[in-house]
């Protein structure tokens, strides 16, 4: 977490500042919000904003141990997901 996000107190970041959270471009997190692979997000007001709890939540899905750990989730590149059926 950054030092700006854990001493404001943020609750909700913008995808801009979302995006260096997780150390990604904000046109990623974009990207990953139309493809529906990323981080749940909220719209209040026409705005895009992310709880921090989400973010970190969804970060969480990609941690592993080694290259043979199999984690707890994954975390999808952002791009459409082929049809399951």
């Amino acid at each position: 977490m950054t030092q700006t996000a854990a001493n404001s107190g943020l609750r909700y970041l913008r995808t801009p500042d979302a995006a260096k959270l997780l150390g990604l471009s904000p046109r990623t997190l974009e990207k990953h919000r139309c493809y529906g692979t990323g981080p749940v997000y909220r719209r209040l007001g026409g705005r895009v904003v992310y709880a921090l709890e989400d973010i970190e939540a969804w970060a969480a899905l990609g941690a592993r141990r080694s290259t043979s750990d199999p984690g707890v989730g994954t975390v999808h590149p952002a791009r459409r997901r082929p049809a399951e059926g």
